[in-house]
């Protein structure tokens, strides 16, 4: 697992499969001259049940309760938030057995209660869970694959943020769950077998967006069973009977701690489901040969000179636990630019993803590695609407796979026209076992030369 005190622990799963070789010496770098602009817009203000700490389960008890602590056994895993309305489900967890003899499966259960007098609908407008085995292997992907038709991924998390991409509720999920008055409910009751497996680890991703019609509680929570699935009432034990799972994730650097930082993981409500840029002035396209790159999911000690944290804020979480819900896993970047140019002459431009070597304070250059090492730092689909230069409408969703200080390629080419501003929507939901911050650029492309030959 990469170390935390370095960088953001994402892909741990991943890792903890495939260890990154230690590299001898520094890699060369290159350098790329563009401005580093704020992304606009900002998050919304739905809570999102963010369930990640510990990440590695090996015992039973509470991942995260957002129930009332009165009369429970353990008062303090329980952090008294009521969700009503919009809000979001997330859950990102890996079965580890500490006795490899013992392979019983562990399951993962949401538990969901109505405290007041009247039935509450909870509809689960798009929902998916998916396992690292047999279900999302981590498996070698190109850079760059069309994935419009949904069937490229590697990794549970990578095929959970797609299907929610795709606006998908995964077969076997109900679209609505009806909790009578003061009654519990399970909203998830799913494994995580270990059984068979070499060596015996497996992952599952969750996400869930819904819609309450009145509050409820919510507790993600661990449980092992040797054959059949545990029932509601046995969930409810663990609820008021368990503790907070052990062992605990290291816990975070103290705010504005100086040195190294270790972000932990996060247990806790985030606020904050989609970032969306409402405003649609038109943005002039950079100068002829120039760029420029909006940071996407940065960071504390990761801002790339911006000064700005896309981090969701957490309204309430444990005390051992992330401060932010850093790596923003699960939020949906919207973005819509309006591409404007303002010079006489058509202009070339091309979109891309990259993934800049991380850094905080203001630089005029992005550095990137000569020979990327062989650490993924992003797995996931993004998908990209505009029009061609023909003017058709079009719908394109790409899957990329990006290491440390990768440049990364062509998302689209466009050539606009003398004044012309082109509207480009830009979605991606971040997803786990990917590793902050990544930047959308926007390039100019030099003229060609007298006679060179236009690329595709």
């Amino acid at each position: 697992m990469m170390p935390v005190n370095l960088r953001l622990s994402c892909g741990s799963l991943a890792a903890l499969l495939w260890a990154a070789p230690i590299l001898a010496q520094p890699p060369a770098t290159l350098e790329q001259q563009q401005q580093i602009l704020p992304l606009p817009g900002g998050l919304d203000q739905v809570p999102v049940f963010n369930s990640n700490s510990p990440e590695v389960v090996q015992r039973e008890g509470i991942l995260l309760s957002t129930f009332p602590a009165s009369g429970k056994a353990t008062p303090a895993a329980h952090l008294n938030y009521a969700f009503r309305g919009r809000f979001d489900i997330f859950a990102h967890h890996i079965a580890k057995p500490p006795d490899p003899a013992d392979l019983t499966t562990l399951y993962l259960g949401i538990l969901a209660y109505n405290p007041g007098a009247t039935p509450v609908t909870i509809d689960l407008l798009h929902a998916a869970s998916y396992l690292s085995q047999p279900d999302a292997p981590f498996v070698p992907l190109p850079a760059r694959q069309a994935n419009d038709l949904g069937q490229i991924f590697a990794g549970p998390g990578d095929r959970v943020m797609l299907d929610i991409l795709r606006r998908r509720r995964q077969e076997g999920w109900p679209s609505q769950i009806v909790l009578p008055p003061r009654s519990y409910g399970l909203i998830a009751n799913l494994p995580i077998p270990v059984k068979g497996l070499d060596p015996p680890l497996n992952g599952r991703s969750l996400l869930i967006r819904a819609r309450s019609s009145g509050d409820i509680y919510l507790a993600s929570l661990a449980r092992f069973a040797p054959e059949d699935e545990p029932t509601l009432a046995q969930w409810q034990e663990t609820l008021h009977q368990g503790g907070l799972v052990t062992p605990r994730d290291p816990p975070p650097s103290p705010p504005n701690q100086p040195g190294n930082i270790i972000y932990s993981r996060v247990a806790g409500v985030a606020l904050g489901s989609r970032w969306h840029n409402p405003q649609q002035t038109p943005i002039p396209i950079p100068n002829t040969g120039e760029a420029f790159s909006y940071p996407l999911s940065s960071l504390v000690a990761g801002r790339l000179g911006t000064d700005q944290i896309q981090t969701a804020p957490l309204v309430v979480r444990y005390p051992d636990t992330a401060y932010a819900a850093h790596g923003n896993y699960a939020v949906e970047y919207d973005l819509v630019l309006p591409l404007h140019n303002q010079s006489d002459r058509p202009q070339t431009i091309r979109l891309a993803l990259q993934t800049p070597i991380k850094f905080d304070a203001p630089a005029p250059t992005l550095r990137f590695f000569a020979e990327p090492p062989n650490r993924i730092f992003f797995r996931g689909s993004v998908r990209l609407r505009y029009r061609d230069d023909q003017g058709a409408p079009q719908s394109r969703i790409i899957h990329l796979v990006q290491r440390e200080g990768q440049q990364g390629g062509d998302l689209v080419r466009l050539t606009l026209q003398p004044n012309e501003t082109r509207f480009v929507q830009f979605t991606m939901l971040y997803p786990p076992d990917a590793t902050p911050p990544q930047v959308l650029t926007v390039e100019t492309l030099p003229f060609p030369a007298l006679g060179e030959r236009k690329s595709p």
